[in-house]
């Protein structure tokens, strides 16, 4: 028995690959609204950071600085920020970051206090957080 091949009208044809294009659009209409949603909770989250710069007079050892990061590290939610890694020690740490997202301002005048210890090699402190337009 011989089976003959279906025979499609153009108007089938047609009606069959706008389905399939609307289901592909609607599919990629989903997974695109997923990133955006999840790029927003990232976008979010990042604008919510705040951190403190510390900067050092030019001779200070890196050592020194080591110390000053180690010292005033033990505060609640305030944490100094790691190390870049691939560079020199000397560069990863010519500013010792303080990541400061949740700290009160307590604990924020308890670092300046901390780091105050350390003057005149402390040369100055900048408190940034995310939404600053430096």
């Amino acid at each position: 028995m011989r089976v003959l091949r279906r025979v499609e009208t153009p108007a089938a044809s047609r009606l069959r690959r706008s389905s399939r294009t609307r289901a592909l659009a609607a599919g990629l209409a989903a997974v695109t609204c997923g990133l955006a949603a999840s790029g927003c909770a990232e976008f979010d989250k990042a604008l919510g950071q705040q951190s403190v710069d510390v900067y050092f007079q030019e001779n200070v050892s890196v050592a020194f600085k080591m110390h000053v990061r180690a010292a005033c590290n033990n505060l609640p939610d305030v944490k100094a920020e790691p190390l870049a890694t691939g560079v020199p020690l000397a560069s990863a740490i010519d500013v010792v970051v303080y990541n400061t997202t949740g700290a009160s301002t307590v604990d924020i005048a308890r670092l300046g206090e901390c780091l105050n210890k350390f003057s005149p090699q402390v040369e100055g402190i900048d408190s940034q957080d995310s939404s600053d337009d430096s």
